[in-house]
This record gives structure tokens, sequence and C-alpha cells, in this order.
């Protein structure tokens, strides 16, 4: 009756369709809110936890289904009547989550029962739920005056909308824009895993026959990079770096007002909400606590990387010099991947591409499910799956995906066999699915309570990774491999959640802590006992020989403090405009993007237009990670400081893999994070592990 509601743990997928978005989204809002009604008529001197937080706790669970799915339809099978379904039913569904907080008479229900004495005879982890939703609504302005409460409310329409067009308007130029090469002469230098899967998608558009090839290319970051990286033709790699720094950049796409409103907007919720900035105000619970600490940070890696940095620009500038002939000047910014690339490969003989073979996708799945199973005490098993065109679903009992690429498996418990959860995987780039590569959870679980039996999570892992062609399994860089596992880390951390309160489940933790579990994954794709588990190659089933094993360490920290740089300016862009929004507000995007970057980047020949315009993370949804972009260098400190407790235990270490899923990936939010690091660790991070992973200092017993 309501498809986007059914509470089926395995989705019909086909039945989602666009007309039934309306009906069944004005159903869930109508549930939602008559559940809130209930709490609110209460007498809050006869109320109890159950009827309190615990039934706010259930309250909009159809909506949150309904809508969540919705949304991630959108990110994966974006079409016209279904992105017209969502922005009719958006407005009305922003309104309804802001309005939450800003209910004085809920609010007064849970303010009573959460400040007395009932809260103390429940157990630690509803405790922390009853404190942690109660900061949760002072901090979305429950103590405010009616009339700022509507301006909260407001602005959180407003963002909600903006959010969603920026994204969209990042989506639609991105596939706006293609190049179809006809003369293969010119496609001199670039692999031919990249040139077959060019000929493949201009195949697919009806553009290329095998009698009369042709190769196009898009701005889907497995198409465009290969272009930069290695075409040898200087023309078109600056077409191709042209076009993808303007995305969203000019015309009806272009997003520059979109920013400037978004980012007036939070730092007017910030000021009414009590803070100086957005910064302030998104920090105050998370391991940093304020815009200061964040930026201080940030700043401080940059000095101590910033000499490195400098001398690994300078030492690329020359070593183009000598190979053209001239002297050594700044470079363009299509050239940077291409000479770095030609060096890396000069200075330690390594090539990607002939990684690629021993990284075939099924492979690289099945040998990290292995890997898991050895150190978390965990099973995957794959589901036989089916795909129906929307609106034509049929009775099976398989589960559905919602396109044929897409594979769905099963995590189970290895000793006791509990069923702990399922997920999706989909890994390769479609024009209908936004680009980079993210984890969700459709469906949180809970653990056995009550009598009641174990109800399993169910969640997903998607990217855009090197399509298969012509037949050939997907073959992938190893840069791709360390992408599925950094997803599959966000995963493990929603489906072993065994939190019996859903709100402080898996990745429900501060943002500066949330990418530990991912990026201490990507640690075991330079382990050789690790490697030898996925890493085979595709026809002989050989792992990677040691010669070339030898060669990928060595080359592992090439121009490390760059990419590090890197991070460290968007983090930096990101914090400044939400820390001293007062100081840019006004004034020419680019501009300001230059100022703030003066010390992040070296001078090129050619200035790229702002990252800002296409930078999703920070303005594609009301909060993500704006003024939180820095938590992935935050939480790599933690990481490469965790993996050394692996290594000290052999990498694969079932004692070491069985207290990182009890004290990290099974807590959630359910204690202080700082304190399941300590326990874990046995004490507080240190910083030092991070820069020695990344070759930017020797170690102390060096």
């Amino acid at each position: 009756m309501h498809p986007f509601l059914a509470e089926d743990f395995h989705v019909k997928w086909s039945t989602l369709v666009p007309e039934a978005v309306e009906g069944d989204i004005r159903h869930a809002l109508e549930v939602a809110k008559e559940n809130i009604e209930l709490i609110c008529a209460q007498d809050s001197a006869t109320a109890t936890y159950e009827s309190t937080f615990g039934a706010l706790e259930k309250a909009s669970e159809a909506l949150d289904r309904g809508w969540g799915r919705l949304n991630h339809l959108d990110s994966v099978n974006d079409n016209p009547a279904q992105r017209e379904a969502l922005n009719k039913m958006l407005p009305e569904v922003s309104n309804f989550y802001s309005s939450i907080p800003l209910n004085q008479r809920l609010w007064s229900i849970l303010h009573a029962y959460g400040s007395s004495a009932m809260t103390d005879d429940l157990d630690p982890i509803r405790q922390r739920f009853v404190e942690e939703t109660m900061h949760d609504f002072i901090q979305s302005g429950a103590n405010l005056p009616t009339n700022e409460k509507e301006q909260v409310a407001e602005i959180q329409a407003k963002l909600s909308k903006l959010t969603k067009a920026y994204g969209e308007h990042v989506l639609d130029s991105t596939n706006a824009w293609e190049m179809v090469i006809e003369d293969e002469a010119k496609l001199a230098g670039l692999p031919d895993s990249a040139k077959a899967g060019a000929l493949a998608n201009a195949k697919a558009k009806g553009l290329a026959t095998d009698e009369k090839p042709v190769w196009r290319f898009t701005l889907q970051f497995p198409s465009m990079y290969p272009i930069l990286q290695f075409l040898d033709d200087d023309d078109i790699r600056k077409q191709v770096w042209e076009a993808s720094s303007k995305v969203a950049s000019e015309g009806e796409y272009d997003n520059t007002e979109l920013i400037w409103k978004i980012l007036a907007l939070r730092d007017e919720k910030a000021k009414l909400l009590g803070h100086k900035n957005f910064a302030d105000l998104t920090l105050q619970r998370r391991m940093a606590k304020d815009g200061k600490t964040a930026l201080g940070f940030t700043e401080d890696l940059h000095d101590r990387i910033s000499e490195a940095y400098q001398q690994e620009w300078r030492e690329l500038c020359e070593y183009k010099a000598a190979k053209s002939g001239g002297e050594a000047e700044a470079l363009e910014p299509w050239e940077v991947a291409y000479w770095a690339e030609k060096r890396r490969k000069e200075q330690y003989d390594l090539d990607d591409e002939v990684l690629r073979p021993y990284f075939p996708v099924d492979r690289v799945m099945n040998g990290m499910f292995e890997l898991c199973s050895k150190i978390f005490g965990i099973k995957m098993v794959e589901r036989e799956a089916v795909y129906y065109e929307p609106g034509s679903s049929k009775e099976s009992d398989k589960p559905e995906v919602w396109h044929e690429e897409v594979r769905f498996y099963d995590l189970l418990d290895s000793e006791s066999g509990d069923h702990l959860g399922s997920f999706y995987a989909d890994w390769h780039p479609r024009e209908t699915k936004r680009g980079g590569a993210w984890m969700n959870c459709l469906e949180t679980g809970l653990p056995a309570i009550n009598g009641e039996k174990r109800k399993p999570h169910l969640g997903l892992i998607l990217g855009n990774m090197s399509p298969p062609v012509d037949g050939k399994p997907a073959l992938l860089t190893h840069r791709e491999v360390e992408t599925i596992f950094h997803e599959f880390g966000h995963l493990l951390h929603g489906l072993l959640s065994d939190v019996p309160v859903k709100s402080l489940a898996g990745t429900s933790v501060p943002w500066d802590f949330v990418e530990l579990p991912s990026q201490i994954m990507e640690n075991f794709c330079w382990d050789r006992q690790s490697l030898d588990l996925f890493a085979r190659h595709h026809e002989t089933g050989e792992a990677i020989p040691d010669e070339l094993f030898d060669k990928m360490i060595a080359a592992r920290n090439y121009m490390s403090a760059s990419a590090f740089m890197r991070q460290l300016a968007l983090g930096k862009l990101d914090l400044e405009l939400h820390v001293h929004l007062d100081r840019y507000a006004g004034r020419d995007l680019d501009e300001v993007d230059r100022e703030i970057l003066a010390d992040y980047r070296v001078k090129m020949k050619t200035e790229a237009p702002s990252m800002a315009r296409r930078f999703s993370h920070l303005f594609s949804s009301p909060t993500g990670y704006a003024a939180g972009y820095y938590s992935y260098k935050w939480a790599e400190v933690l990481d490469a400081d965790a993996f050394t407790r692996f290594q000290k235990h052999g990498v694969i270490s079932e004692e070491v893999g069985r207290e990182f899923r009890e004290y990290i990936l099974s807590k959630g939010n359910s204690m202080p994070v700082d304190e399941s690091f300590r326990r874990f660790m046995g004490r507080d991070p240190e910083l030092e592990p991070l820069l020695v992973r990344s070759g930017l200092v020797q170690t102390s017993a060096a």
C-alpha cells in the first residue's frame, strides 16, 4: 500500500516509483506528527522513559525509512520524475524535522523527564541517549524564544532547498560535458584500460562500432583522471582540466550565489543559537570542540609539512624542465599529474597499470571478506539478487537491487552464526549516479534485548570505480582498492553495532571520529600478508611478485606532502569560510579562495576556479561535512596511531581485531568516543605515527 514505507528487510526497489512518493511521504508525515502529539499530550508527572525519549526514538521511523530510501534512489538513479517528486516534498519534510526540537510542548515533556531523578534508574546507555538528545534539542534551538525558533525553522527549510539545488547543479553540469575523440593517434600515452573504457562508453551511447571506433570521455573520475595522468597531448589535457575545474561554475549550473547564501544562512543560524560562527555551533560536541581548535590543528600540520611540500614542488618543476629542455618554472595545472606520473615511473619503475591485473573487483571483495573474517570474527555470504524495472515488480524470495550491477550480501557472526546485517555493493559509474564513494545505513538494527530476537542492520557501499570492459572483470587501481576498504570500514561500523538505542548506534558518532573505522582499513592495502589475500592476478591467480611489491611500497610516499597538503587546504577553506565569514562575504569567490589558500598551494601558471563550487561535502546538504572536513586528517591521526597496535601483533591479529570490534566498531556513540579510543589503545592518541606513515618525519628510534 505504501511501498516506500514497507517494513520488508529486503527492499522491493522496483515498487519505489515517483508516483508513490507524495502519498507515501505524506502518510509517513501524518503518522510521525501523531506520534509526536502523543508524547506532547501526556502528563509530565507520570511520564516514563518509554513514553518520552523511547517514544521519540520511534516516532518518525516510517518517515525516516521512506525519506531515506527516496534520497538513496536520488543519489544512484536520478531521473526527472523522481527529482520533481522529491523536491515537491522536500519543504514539508524539512519543516517537520526542523520543527521537532523547536516544539515547545515536546521540549517541556522531555526536559521535565530528562532533568528528573527518574533518569538515575536508567542503564548507562539510555542515560547517555537522554543526555545526547537534550543536547541536540538545545543545540537546535529548543530554548530560544518563539520568534527566534521560527527563524531557525525558516533557515533550515531554506538550507534544505538551496543545498539540494547545489548538488543537482554539480551532477547536471558534470553530465553536460563530453569529449569524443575520433583519431586514435591523439590518445598516445593513455593506458589500454582507459582506451577500452572510452570505446565501450562510446559504443553504449551509439557513437562507435568495432568498424568505426571513437572514444568518449566524461568528467566521471575513472574516465577523466587517466587523461590528466597519462595522455601526451597537452591540449586535450588542458580541455579536460578546464572542464573539470569549471563544474558548477557557469551558466544555469553556477553555484557561486548558492554558496554565499548557504554560508550566510548557516552563520545566521549559529548566531541565533548563541555561537560566534557555524563552526563553533557544529563542533561543540565533536572532539575538536570549536572552530579555533580545528583551525589550529590544520595550521599546525601545515607548518610541519610545508617545507617538504615546497621541496616536492621544486623537484617536480626541475624534473619537467630537465625533460623538456627548458628553464625550471611553474607548471600549468593540467601538467601536474602528467609530469608527476612520469617522474614516479622513472624514479620507482612503477606503473599503476601494471598493478591493475592484480585487483579484479570480485577478488578484492572476497579477499577483503577473508581478511575481516580472520580479524573481526565475521562471515560474508553473497546472496543471489534480482533486478526488476521500476513499476514491474514480481514476487521473489530473492533480494531485489536497484540496478543490474548491484550485489547483495549477508554478514554473519562467525561463532554464533547470528545474522548481524546485510548490505548492497554498487561500484561503477552511471550518469544517473552522483560522483564519489559513500556508505549509508538503510535500516538500523538492534541486539537481542528483552527476549526479542536480534534485528539485523541493512547498509550499502557505493563508488565510481573503473568499470568492466568487453566482458572482462573490472580491474581496479590500488587507490580504488583503498576506497573499497575505506567504505567497508564505514559499513562494519554500522553493521557490527551492538547498541540497544538506534540513535546511538553505528556511525552516529562525532564526525571527527567517524572516519577512524574507515581509514584504518586502508592500512591493510599496504601489508604483504593482507594483500596476498586479495591481490591475485585475474588470469593466473598469482600474487603480486616481490619485486613489484617492493616498488609499490617504495613509491607509497611519493608526493605524499602534496597529497597531505591538498587535504589540509580543503579543510582550511572549509573552516575559514565557516569561522570568518565576515572577512569574505560579498567578495569575489575566486579571490577569497586564493587569499585563504595562499600558503597551502604552489603558484601555477593558470589559476583554478574555486573548488567550493563543486565541494559537495560542504554544500550539498544543510550540514554534511560543513566545518568538518578537517575530520579526515583528525581521524588519520587516530587511525595511524591505532594501526600500530595491529602492527605490533603481526597485522592480521585476531586478538587486536576482536578488541577493535569490541571497543570501536560495536560501541557507536554509546560512550564518549575518546573513551572508546583509550579503551582500545590504553592511552590518548599520538600524532607521530601519521607523520611517520606519510614519510614526513623519521621514527623516534631512527
